[in-house]
């Protein structure tokens, strides 16, 4: 037997827990932050630039630069994204599930069926009085994906349009960037 006093192993049982526990909440931040920002390639930003001006078609109310000058005048205004406040996650939930009482459609072909999208079924949408339209086409997740890591890479926090960013954005001068003074 040893002269430890009686209590001090679970005291300093718990005080190592603590320190764990401690230790491991400081590591999940930066383990949710690598989820969050994915490391990036040209081929992924690519891809999601042609699923946001093709199948998403989402240039047709955001405008193809993101900023909310729409290409289309039939089609709902929609939100400066170069100036949204929304981080990856967010771009992934709104892609996924549009905007309740908006005109921002769900890509997501199930998004209603089951409650994924903020708690809703199909039913409980025609509670709101704006109804969501119908998307151009339906994106699989991975495609969400890509259209979100698109926007953060080339449009999310970029700021204005301007010249230099038009032909950094385009991959090099076109007429788009006529538009924009040198």
């Amino acid at each position: 037997m040893t002269n430890t006093p009686p209590n001090f192993r679970p005291r300093f049982c718990s005080v190592v827990a603590v320190a764990f526990v401690a230790l491991g909440l400081a590591i999940v931040p930066a383990a949710a932050q690598e989820k969050e920002q994915p490391t990036l390639n040209a081929s992924d930003i690519a891809d999601g630039m042609r699923l946001y001006q093709q199948k998403g078609n989402c240039q047709a109310c955001h405008g193809w630069a993101g900023d909310g000058h729409k290409t289309d005048s039939q089609m709902p205004d929609g939100a400066n994204l170069r100036e949204t406040k929304l981080n990856r996650a967010g771009l992934v939930t709104v892609i996924k599930c549009g905007r309740l009482n908006s005109q921002m459609p769900a890509f997501d072909k199930f998004a209603y069926s089951d409650g994924r999208c903020y708690g809703k079924k199909q039913a409980d949408l025609r509670a709101y009085p704006t109804r969501m339209p119908d998307p151009p086409a339906t994106l699989q997740q991975r495609e969400i994906e890509l259209i979100a890591d698109f926007l953060v890479a080339k449009v999310v926090g970029k700021g204005p349009m301007d010249h230099a960013k038009c032909v950094e954005f385009w991959g090099s001068e076109t007429d788009a960037c006529k538009d924009f003074p040198k």
